[in-house]
């Protein structure tokens, strides 16, 4: 749904990404609970429903990395903090978010 909005050139670039390396996921009660645990524990409120979602979803899925560009509410060292220190006291796993660019730096040095 956000890459509707997004810019052509983003929305090109996804494309450029091999189909082994995409993983469909949809939405669940669990994933609804998490992201409203973030909600009622003050990561963000209901008008980022969508970005606690997102983190909710890569947290239950075991994603080894969530990217974002998203600076306000996903790509913030204390927001991270929370949504990990919430992840941890529910048994769930912590979960790493960086920005692509950060992703895309790692991969072309060899390093991690």
């Amino acid at each position: 749904q956000e890459l509707e909005l997004a810019r052509q050139e983003v929305r090109e670039k996804v494309q450029e990404i091999p189909g082994k390396h995409i993983v469909a996921i949809g939405i669940n009660d669990e994933a609804i609970q998490l992201a409203e645990t973030y909600i009622s524990e003050g990561a963000l409120t209901y008008k980022s429903y969508n970005d606690v979602l997102h983190i909710a979803l890569a947290t239950l899925n075991n994603s080894d990395v969530l990217a974002s560009w998203n600076f306000k509410h996903i790509v913030n060292l204390e927001r991270i903090r929370l949504y990990n220190s919430i992840n941890l006291r529910l048994g769930y796993r912590m979960i790493e978010i960086r920005t692509p660019r950060e992703i895309l730096k790692l991969n072309d040095d060899g390093n991690e």
